[in-house]
């Protein structure tokens, strides 16, 4: 009798309690802003590189939170590089691979979840901005995979009958640019009008930048996510007449200047509707610069090559991200970490469930605190071209395994808009100490062939899961991704 009389009390005051326990308001889930570059360099930042042009917002956003110099791209090329952010997968394992052409027979699949359609669960409002390029058919935008609303390209802005000169092509050209469709700029699901001219790309960033921020503030009473994909500054590259010539240092660095306003903007809009504390922005890059367009390309900053490769130039990108009163203002953090980190760090920041389906990225919230010792990713799978494992990272060392790669080297950049050649060679079986060696200049293996023994085992683990053309190695692990409709 007693013990039921002190249950009966216990459930009776537990509910008491229970009454006074409210829910965490939708308010105090934090807001994300990923604002991702479009082959923007490693040395393109005059935070990272003491660039020539002044990029005082980025500044301020770098000041105010922390940079990461170990940061690395799920691949060295567009598509490939968005499917690894969105998802947290390595692009392989869900069958995406290099970039997708407004052609292309594949797509992101729906079954994968993205950081939108995650973020979906816990109540937030999605919204995307920018360059898409996961497939450019109606079921395969973003509006299918998690998004509430979509403003953008739906691939590269180089992707249209234009030749470099910004003329279109003659009807007796021989060249295959000339059978691409006219470039949409789609709202939602429909082309809103169409990108003709190089004056049309100059409005792309001011375009992209007041969608943006009109999101921003339609969303200040409903946690959100905003993906903000700018099509700057890849190829062709253009700016508008409000930046020309500010950075006194050609086209270029007025693109990098006219995209450091565009972040001034969006913090400006979250600063005045009070949601700066409570929103995480981070500003990262697909990959490394295209250098053979010369003076219309960026640079790594002393890393070697550069988009399209695996070496260092090619993947490691610039990242910063800003959380006022949870990320230290003015820190760096010298580990590695990756986009596809992102998707499980956000999902768990925001109280969200994982994906069903496997994923390849790691929490990395204890880097972003600056936690002592914290170190959540110590090794990365370098893949390229359709499935090809090029290099292994582990700890400060990097592992190049053998394998054919574009280079920048053996020729001179083109000029004005116009590529230079970018020829192939083979890579032989190397090892380079990170830590001593950034630019990727001295081959150790002969010093450490334990080393050289222990990442082999490594790559072989990739190769089991997720396979490898230059071994013939299936993979048990990857998926297929969406099939288009063509």
């Amino acid at each position: 009798m007693k013990q039921a009389f002190f249950c009966l009390t216990t459930l009776i005051l537990a509910a008491v309690l229970f009454s006074f326990v409210k829910p965490l308001p939708a308010a105090k889930k934090p807001n994300v802003v990923i604002i991702f570059m479009d082959d923007m360099g490693y040395g393109d930042l005059e935070c990272f590189a003491g660039t020539p042009w002044h990029t005082p917002n980025i500044n301020r956003m770098a000041a105010q939170g922390m940079r990461f110099t170990y940061f690395y791209a799920a691949q060295a090329v567009c598509s490939a590089s968005r499917a690894g952010l969105l998802t947290g997968c390595y692009p392989n394992r869900i069958g995406i691979n290099g970039a997708l052409w407004p052609t292309a027979p594949i797509a992101l699949d729906t079954a994968e979840q993205t950081i939108a359609s995650v973020l979906k669960t816990q109540g937030y409002r999605t919204g995307m901005v920018g360059k898409w390029h996961l497939g450019s058919k109606e079921p395969w935008l973003p509006l299918q995979h998690g998004f509430d609303e979509y403003l953008g390209l739906p691939y590269s802005n180089d992707m249209w009958p234009v030749h470099y000169d910004g003329k279109p092509y003659s009807d007796t050209s021989t060249n295959p640019r000339r059978k691409y469709p006219p470039l949409p700029l789609i709202e939602g699901n429909k082309p809103l009008r169409y990108i003709k001219t190089l004056e049309d790309q100059s409005e792309l960033t001011t375009i992209y930048t007041e969608r943006a921020c009109r999101f921003i503030k339609e969303s200040k009473n409903k946690p959100f996510f905003l993906y903000l994909a700018h099509s700057m500054p890849h190829v062709p590259i253009a700016v508008s007449d409000k930046h020309k010539g500010k950075s006194k240092d050609g086209l270029f660095g007025d693109v990098v200047t006219e995209i450091d306003w565009s972040v001034g903007q969006v913090l400006k809009t979250l600063e005045e509707n009070g949601l700066s504390d409570n929103t995480l922005v981070i500003f990262t890059s697909d990959n490394g610069p295209w250098l053979s367009y010369g003076n219309y390309a960026g640079n790594t900053g002393g890393l070697r090559e550069g988009k399209g490769t695996s070496w260092e130039g090619g993947i490691r990108v610039p990242c910063i991200m800003r959380w006022p009163n949870k990320i230290p203002a003015g820190t760096v953090c010298n580990k590695m970490a990756a986009t596809i980190d992102l998707l499980p760090t956000i999902a768990n920041l925001c109280g969200a469930a994982l994906p069903v389906r496997k994923i390849d990225g790691v929490d990395m919230k204890s880097l972003m605190f600056n936690e002592p010792g914290a170190n959540p990713r110590d090794e990365l799978a370098v893949y390229y071209q359709v499935n090809s494992l090029e290099s292994i990272r582990k700890g400060p060392w990097k592992l190049v395994l053998p394998h054919r790669s574009r280079t920048y080297k053996l020729n001179l950049p083109g000029y004005d808009g116009f590529p230079g050649a970018q020829p192939e060679v083979d890579v032989p079986l190397a090892l380079y100490d990170m830590r001593r060696d950034p630019g990727e200049t001295l081959d150790v293996q002969q010093q450490f062939p334990e080393v050289v023994k222990s990442m082999l085992v490594i790559a072989e683990k990739y190769r089991l899961a997720l396979g490898d053309d230059l071994t013939g190695a299936k993979g048990s692990e990857r998926r297929a991704a969406g099939k288009v409709q063509l």
